[in-house]
C-alpha cells in the first residue's frame, strides 16, 4: 500500500496581449516599450486578484502546516509569473522566499516563457530553461534539480537533453496512453536516459482541482478524512499529486471550502502513515520499469498536445512566431535584441494558443474560462495575436532596414 505522497503545485500567470487593432500598427513605443504589446492593465488586474485569493493565504497556510505538520510540497514558478509578482506584487515574492528557506519546498525547474518551445527549437527550449534557472537563483539562491516542462508535456528525447542539462528527474503525466496496464503510483526510469520520471495520478490529482466543489459528483463534498482513505488505500508506492496552484482560491473559491480541506490534508494523511516526500528524495534505484513515451503526453485536454495544436489557427500561430529566430538574430544593437528576444518569447507563452481552442467540448469550456478575460472568442484571440506578430514583423523589417542603409552607406565611404 502506497506510504509516501507528493505535492507539487505549478504556479503561472501569462502576459496577456492587449486588443491591437489597424491603428495600432507602426506606433514608435513598440520599439521602446518592453510591454507595448501587452494588455497590462488586465495582467495587473488578474495578478492582483489572484495574490488576493490564492498566492498570499495559501502561501501562508503551507507555512503554518510546514511548522505544524513538516509539510512538504514541490513548486514551479513561471519567469512570466515572477516578473509580474515583482511588478506589483513583490510580498507575494517574500512569502515563496519564506516557503524556499524552510526547507521543506522544492523549486522545480521549467521553461521561462511557459513555451512549447522544446516541440519546435531544442536551442531556444535549452535558453529558456537556462534563462528561468538564473531567475530563480537571484530571487531564490536555488538550484533546481528536478524539471518540467509546460503542462507536464513530455517525450522520450526530453530525457536525455534535461540530463545533460543536469536535471536528476521529470515530472510528467500518468496516462494511460503510455502506461497501459501499470499503475502511476511507482517511479519509473526514462527511456535511453538516466532520469527518474515522476508521473502525476491524475484522478487523486484532477478529486482536487477540478471536481471538489461540484454538487454533481458522486464523492461530494469531498472531505479531508475520504481523501486520506483513497489514497491510503492506493496500490502502489507512491502518490504524485500535480495542479495549477491557483486551484485554490481561484478555481476553486474559498467558500467552497477548499483551505479547509487543505488545512486538515496532513493530519488525516499522517494518521494512515503516509508520509510527505519532495522529488529530489526520491531515487532512480527506486525506479519499477523502464517507460517508452514515443510520442507526446501532458496533463491537458486529453493528454497530448491538442490543447495548443488541435487547429489551423493555433498551428499556424506557433509556426510563425517560432520562424522569427533568425531575424532577430540579426539585430546589431545588443540591447535592442535583449529586449525584442524577450518580447518574442512573451508571445511564444502557450496560453495564446490554448485561447484558440475551438472544439465544443467540456475541455473547450475549461479553455473559455481561462481565455474570456483576455478575448470573448478563439477568433478573437487568433485575429489580435497575429495582428501583433504582423506589426512585429514590420518592426524588424524596419530594423533590418536601418543595418542595410546604415552598412550601404559604411561601405560606400570605405570604397571613397
Amino acid at each position: 500500500m502506497v506510504n509516501k505522497i507528493m505535492f507539487y503545485f505549478h504556479a503561472h500567470q501569462p502576459f496577456r496581449i492587449r486588443k491591437f487593432r489597424i491603428f495600432d500598427f507602426k506606433n514608435p513605443k513598440r520599439k521602446e516599450e518592453t510591454y507595448f504589446y501587452f494588455d497590462n492593465n488586465v495582467n495587473k488586474k488578474i495578478l492582483e486578484r489572484v495574490a488576493r485569493k490564492c498566492y498570499i493565504p495559501m502561501n501562508k497556510l503551507i507555512l503554518d502546516l510546514i511548522k505544524q505538520h513538516d509539510f512538504k510540497c514541490a513548486f514551479s514558478i513561471t519567469g512570466t509569473l515572477i516578473e509580474q509578482l515583482e511588478k506589483w506584487k513583490p510580498e507575494v515574492i517574500d512569502l515563496f522566499i519564506k516557503l524556499v528557506d524552510t526547507g521543506n519546498v522544492e523549486l522545480i525547474a521549467d521553461t521561462y516563457y511557459h513555451s512549447l518551445a522544446f516541440f519546435f527549437d531544442k536551442e531556444e527550449f535549452k535558453e529558456q530553461v537556462k534563462e528561468l534557472l538564473e531567475k530563480y537563483w537571484d530571487v531564490f539562491g536555488y538550484k533546481p534539480v528536478t524539471f518540467r516542462n509546460t503542462e507536464l508535456s513530455y517525450r522520450n528525447d526530453m530525457a536525455k537533453l534535461v540530463e545533460k542539462m543536469g536535471f536528476k528527474g521529470i515530472l510528467t503525466e500518468g496516462t494511460e496512453r503510455v502506461l497501459g496496464w501499470r499503475s502511476p503510483n511507482y517511479l519509473y526510469k526514462a527511456k535511453d536516459a538516466d532520469v527518474l520520471l515522476i508521473l502525476k495520478n491524475y484522478r487523486l490529482s484532477d478529486d482536487i482541482a477540478f471536481r471538489f466543489s461540484n454538487p454533481n459528483w458522486e464523492h461530494f463534498p469531498l472531505t479531508a478524512d475520504k481523501w486520506a482513505d483513497w489514497v491510503s488505500w492506493s496500490e502502489g508506492e507512491v502518490i504524485n499529486i500535480a495542479m495549477d496552484y491557483e486551484t485554490f482560491g481561484e478555481h476553486q473559491w474559498p467558500e467552497t471550502g477548499i483551505f479547509e480541506f487543505f488545512k486538515h490534508l496532513p493530519v488525516e494523511l499522517k494518521k494512515r502513515n503516509v508520509e510527505f516526500v519532495l522529488p529530489k528524495e526520491y531515487k532512480l534505484s527506486e525506479a519499477k520499469d523502464e517507460l517508452d513515451v514515443p510520442f507526446e503526453i501532458s496533463w491537458a485536454d486529453w493528454r497530448g498536445l491538442d490543447a495548443w495544436m488541435s487547429n489551423e489557427m493555433q498551428k499556424f500561430s506557433l509556426n510563425r512566431v517560432y520562424n522569427l529566430k533568425e531575424r532577430l538574430k540579426r539585430i546589431k544593437d545588443e540591447k535592442l535584441k535583449e529586449k525584442l528576444t524577450h518580447v518574442w518569447r512573451l508571445l511564444q507563452t502557450s496560453d495564446h494558443f490554448y485561447y484558440m481552442y475551438t472544439f465544443a467540448t467540456a475541455e473547450g469550456d475549461i479553455h473559455n474560462y481561462f481565455r474570456e478575460e483576455a478575448f470573448s472568442t478563439p477568433y478573437d484571440a487568433f485575429v489580435n495575436y497575429n495582428n501583433i506578430l504582423t506589426d512585429f514583423e514590420d518592426l524588424l523589417d524596419e530594423l533590418e532596414g536601418d543595418f542595410i542603409e546604415s552598412s550601404s552607406k559604411s561601405e560606400g565611404k570605405v570604397k571613397v
